[in-house]
């Protein structure tokens, strides 16, 4: 006869649960994992309890399991396997990250150097110290429009110097 119903069900669940659990358990090490996949197999097997004959029940139970298992043990190989991937791929980022920066920070180093100091005095009171264009003309005496004019010509030349290499 095909199909158990839910009285069944409880029994083959009572009769089963523990020697599937231990069976998993041997296999992975894992208590919770062991009882993650116990309680999966016998959701699976709810699922499919009109098509199943009792005859039958125990070899599904333990290949249900089996199968449950590889799955899972396949899964995380490809999740393990994905996560060392992106990591040497961060660090390799990270590597060429820092490169860039430091070849940047010596590029604007230069550039700075090289850059008018009027200009550059306005360029780090506004970049570095964080003073507003009406700060930096109250502290050397200019007009707004002169601390505007000079933060313009600074980041031009800044931006043609980075780009320059000069």
């Amino acid at each position: 006869m095909i199909g158990i119903d839910k009285a069944e069900f409880d029994a083959i669940f009572d009769s089963w649960y523990d020697a599937l659990r231990n069976f998993i358990y041997y296999k992975c090490g894992d208590v919770q994992v062991a009882e993650d996949i116990a309680q999966d197999t016998f959701l699976k097997l709810w699922e499919k309890r009109h098509q199943i004959k009792r005859e039958t029940v125990k070899p599904l139970l333990f290949k249900i399991a089996y199968n449950l298992f590889i799955n899972r043990v396949q899964h995380q190989k490809v999740s393990f396997r994905f996560a060392e991937a992106a990591k040497v791929e961060k660090m390799h980022e990270s590597a060429d990250f820092n490169l860039e920066m430091s070849e940047f920070d010596a590029k604007l180093q230069r550039a700075l150097a090289s850059l008018d100091e009027r200009n550059r005095t306005v360029f780090l009171m506004n970049r570095v110290e964080e003073f507003t264009y009406a700060q930096i003309a109250e502290t050397l005496g200019l007009s707004v429009k002169a601390v505007e004019k000079r933060m313009e010509k600074a980041l031009s030349y800044l931006r043609l110097a980075i780009d320059k290499n000069i």
